[in-house]
């Protein structure tokens, strides 16, 4: 299977900036189908970023996240060719796994 994240980290100096966009279908379990029945609630309910096996970015998200979330963050420590991982779990505990090389 593909992974549903796609990444670019970017260095320059210090400071390393993320982005992150996230395929997902991040039911809150209040909007309806075409037959009137409510969608059941399924959503990311932990995002990680992780730099040198410590976390520079967590996010515990519920239902009011939209569709395939963007996320865009910088930090600092970063060095071009280092991994960047990125995890999530949803709340049916399904969850998906990416590197990023830090460019």
């Amino acid at each position: 299977m593909a992974s549903s994240i796609r990444v670019r980290a970017t260095s320059s100096g210090e400071t390393t900036e993320v982005q992150a966009l996230i395929q997902h279908p991040m039911d809150s379990g209040f909007v309806k189908d075409a037959k009137g029945e409510l969608i059941p609630p399924h959503f990311i309910q932990q995002l990680t970023f992780e730099h040198d096996g410590k976390s520079v970015f967590v996010a515990d998200w519920g239902p009011a996240v939209s569709k395939d979330p963007y996320i865009k963050f910088s930090f600092k420590g970063g060095k071009k060719g280092d991994d960047l991982k990125i995890s999530w779990i949803d709340n049916k505990g399904t969850s998906d796994t990416t590197t990023a090389k830090i460019q």
